[in-house]
């Protein structure tokens, strides 16, 4: 931090990076040191890739790019700053298709297109990733986003009167085309969350019942409304009653727990 004296005007000056601070408005060195370094989390903040970790593990040489786009928008004054910019968030758009691209994107008897053709890979991972006439709105929403995004950074890239303006929505269209093709794949690798056919709860766990026989030991059942998925011809009087109100988490023991510290039973 430097103590600045200009002919007009009094500064602090404090990297990094380097910004400037009227004394006028910040006539305390501590005030102005502590804006400095919320302004550095905000921009640090803005930058960061717009998904979550799964997501950026499974793209991270596309990521890294645009995290360097992101950076550099902070830096970039002139026009070449700006479609360099447009170049970075290009790079990072293509490096997506190598990580999302299968074995099976393409349908049988399809050609493959060339290396570089963004928009023709990307409407077959869409196609591939939101199958089923259910997810028609889906599918058609990741062609358009990515179609209407690689066209505004190509245009950045060759534009003459691109500014900063336009650089940022360029790095923002290209994180959320990025961050929704990802999702997108992931989504449809992921195994659907079941759920219990009685109630249509997701608190479904592994019950051990050796009297049922080693066919039927494991057990799924609903901690909600206690189903468990047995067959139906199975005789369960032979095995004794089940009491579905037993305790099974922590918060069901501290009732008798209270009890016990206030003397009502014996430890």
């Amino acid at each position: 931090m430097w103590d600045v004296h200009t002919r007009r005007d009094r500064w602090w000056v404090i990297t990094n990076p380097t910004n400037l601070y009227r004394q006028r408005d910040f006539p305390e060195a501590d005030v102005a040191f502590t804006f400095h370094l919320g302004l550095g989390w905000r921009l640090a903040s803005r930058n960061a890739p717009p998904t979550d970790e799964d997501e950026i593990l499974r793209t991270a040489g596309p990521w890294r790019r645009w995290q360097q786009a992101a950076d550099s928008l902070d830096r970039a004054h002139e026009i070449e700053d700006f479609q360099a910019i447009g170049v970075r968030c290009r790079e990072a758009l293509l490096s997506m298709l190598p990580d999302l691209i299968k074995e099976d994107t393409l349908p049988a008897g399809a050609e493959a297109p060339k290396d570089a053709d963004f928009i023709h890979w990307t409407e077959y991972i869409a196609a591939d990733a939101a199958s089923g006439s259910s997810l028609a709105p889906v599918r058609r929403y990741l062609r358009i986003g990515a179609k209407e995004t690689w066209d505004l950074v190509n245009w950045l890239t060759h534009s003459s009167s691109a500014g900063r303006p336009d650089a940022h929505l360029a790095i923002e269209a290209t994180g959320h085309v990025l961050a929704n093709f990802v999702g997108a794949v992931l989504s449809k690798e992921r195994r659907p969350q079941p759920t219990c056919p009685s109630c249509s709860s997701v608190r479904l766990t592994e019950d051990y019942r050796p009297e049922l026989g080693k066919d039927h030991a494991a057990v799924t059942r609903c901690r909600a409304c206690g189903w468990e998925d047995l067959p139906d011809d199975l005789d369960l009087s032979l095995g004794p009653t089940r009491d579905f109100s037993r305790p099974t988490t922590l918060s069901d023991f501290m009732p008798a727990v209270n009890r016990m510290l206030e003397g009502d039973v014996e430890t």
